[in-house]
């Protein structure tokens, strides 16, 4: 069976532009504060009354249209998010109706978190390994205002709003495509980084709204330290299982959460800076839509054959790596 390639990447990221200044108007923090610890100078975010949805069928749209893929032509989508548009009907559905998708394809929602993508997409791979479809595509969307608390100078500098999506189909070259991928889940993590209320085991109620429960909790130092350590060690793990060096990749994609970790995860993996893909000073962190995003963003100095690197880490935890190697040339 023959892995699955990535053929075409499109994303949406929304006009309106918060800046380190502005934010230091709504909170107490500043822009020295905010570039030193997390290396985010601004984020996009989405101000229409719409939700992640809206953001999904623009990237969606995006890559129908740049692929030349008609709609009847693709078997399945997997919709990335932990921001839904509700709690039912999947956001999928919606990105679906949106899109013209829905007569022959079949669509649901995953949620890994900042790892999303790369579950996904692995996913993906299963799915076209075993013949069952042949173009999928993983959409990533994430409205990260929509759980950011604007009053907790911790967290809210750190999030962006934003969609990816990738369309991936069977490859005739075992050499090309997804080759492998390390996934782990430790739910021990639920305590560093956590949306409290909402859900079934906490409903919505006055006390959790006047609490601030419904806005994303997290422990930041605890984060660092578990993101680092297992960002590098599935990274690492992947590298050795595919008899590969660090000089043998052309490019590291990590989930752009803070610049720090990029950094600190890079150096210990020995490698060099010009090839760790970074944009987070512009969009923030935009959870599982940040891996795709740079993807799309940094295409145009991808080759045929480059051996591209990936590795996120996500509330659960939920952590892991992906290595595959580049199937088109722009």
């Amino acid at each position: 069976m023959l892995n699955a390639k990535i053929t075409g990447t499109a994303s949406f990221v929304p006009d309106y532009v918060l800046d380190n200044e502005e934010l230091s108007r709504m909170v107490d923090t500043t822009d020295e504060w905010i570039t030193q610890r997390v290396g985010i100078k601004e984020r996009r975010i989405l101000k229409k009354d719409a939700g992640s949805s809206y953001m999904g069928i623009q990237a969606v749209n995006k890559l129908l249209a740049d692929t030349g893929t008609n709609p009847d032509d693709v078997d399945l989508l997997i919709c990335v998010t932990s921001n839904p548009d509700y709690r039912f009907p999947s956001t999928a559905s919606v990105i679906m109706h949106g899109t013209g998708l829905e007569k022959k394809c079949y669509g649901f929602d995953i949620q890994a978190a900042c790892a999303g993508f790369i579950v996904a997409t692995y996913m993906a791979n299963a799915y076209i390994k075993s013949g069952l479809y042949q173009k999928i595509i993983v959409v990533c969307a994430e409205k990260m205002s929509s759980m950011t608390n604007y009053e907790d100078r911790a967290t809210c500098p750190l999030f962006g709003d934003a969609a990816a999506a990738v369309l991936l189909e069977p490859n005739d070259d075992p050499a090309l495509g997804i080759i492998d991928g390390i996934y782990h889940v430790d739910g021990s993590g639920l305590t560093h980084l956590v949306y409290k209320a909402g859900g079934s085991a906490r409903p919505a109620t006055v006390e959790t709204v006047k609490a601030r429960e419904h806005f994303v909790y997290q422990e930041g130092r605890a984060v660092y330290r578990h993101a680092v350590i297992d960002m590098y060690t599935a990274s690492r793990d992947i590298i050795e299982r595919n008899n590969l060096s660090v000089d043998d990749l052309q490019f590291f994609i990590p989930h752009q959460a803070n610049l720090r970790i990029i950094e600190a995860v890079g150096s210990r993996l020995g490698i060099a800076p010009e090839k760790v893909i970074v944009n987070i000073e512009k969009y923030g962190n935009t959870s599982a839509a940040s891996i795709p995003l740079c993807m799309d963003q940094f295409k145009e100095r991808f080759h045929k054959g480059d051996k591209i690197l990936l590795t996120a880490f996500g509330a659960g935890f939920t952590w892991g790596a992906e290595y595959l190697v580049w199937a088109y040339d722009q």
